[in-house]
């Protein structure tokens, strides 16, 4: 059986500068992954592999068994950072979850009845059904979070890949997005997002890849999480303490993190 991610020996970087190289992975359908690792490390040009929207110097991507360029469209939904987002374009919240829908066979907006209707069904679930008329910029960080999320699911992808998608929002809504995350994992789709907050992970995800040019060390949280492997992937020292089930990641000086492992 094809795994859903596959990257053998992997060289690739910008411009015939590698940012990371004969890098092998895979992720097996029904994972549920996070990367992390510190700015700059390569966590989005890993994305962007994975996605085949990076050049590739040497090695192989392949998506279900597909090469990554090929079976992008067909398997994958793509929820970016948010910060890379044109606020200003004038768009609903409706009208950015159908652009999920756009091929080059078909001519967006015009969508039928029944696309309607699994985009209001997608919105009621992921609790944005009051503002699908809004322009997205009348929207909190948690609803244009939760509207590209609904984009990226709208054509039932079995593997969804996000960067950062905890990034700019507050806790409350860091929590019920990766629960979300977790029911969508639960029906079956394979999810890998990247993120820098190790308590969401240590919290939510049961697979964490520590990445810093390529992987350091990869596992479950209370497997990985440990002081050798944080202090290699962030290059300072990190400092693990565990207690009755709970465990406290700090550097030197400030609290970092207290989480409850999985």
């Amino acid at each position: 059986m094809n795994s859903a991610v596959s990257l053998s020996d992997v060289t690739a970087g910008y411009e015939g500068n590698p940012v990371f190289t004969r890098l092998s992975l895979e992720i097996p359908f029904g994972q549920f992954a996070g990367i992390v690792g510190p700015t700059g490390c390569g966590k989005t040009t890993l994305l962007k592999t994975i996605l085949g929207m990076q050049s590739v110097f040497s090695g192989n991507v392949l998506l279900d068994g597909h090469p990554a360029g090929v079976a992008r469209r067909s398997i994958v939904g793509y929820v970016p950072q948010l910060g890379s987002i044109d606020w200003t374009f004038p768009v609903t919240v409706e009208e950015v979850i159908m652009m999920g829908l756009y091929t080059s066979k078909r001519i967006w907006p015009w969508s039928s009845k029944e696309e309607r209707e699994r985009v209001h069904d997608l919105a009621h679930r992921l609790g944005i059904y009051e503002c699908l008329h809004h322009h997205i910029v009348n929207t909190s960080g948690g609803q244009r979070q939760r509207a590209f999320l609904a984009r990226a699911l709208i054509n039932n992808p079995k593997l969804l890949v996000l960067d950062e998608p905890t990034s700019g929002v507050d806790i409350k809504t860091q929590h019920e997005v990766l629960h979300l995350l977790g029911d969508i994992n639960s029906e079956g789709v394979t999810i890998l997002l990247t993120t820098h907050d190790l308590n969401a992970v240590a919290s939510h995800l049961p697979w964490v890849i520590c990445f810093n040019n390529g992987i350091v060390a990869q596992g479950r949280p209370r497997d990985i999480f440990t002081n050798e492997i944080l202090t290699r992937t962030y290059g300072g020292d990190i400092v693990i303490v565990r207690h009755e089930g709970y465990f406290l990641i700090a550097n030197s000086t400030p609290l970092h993190a207290m989480v409850n492992q999985p």
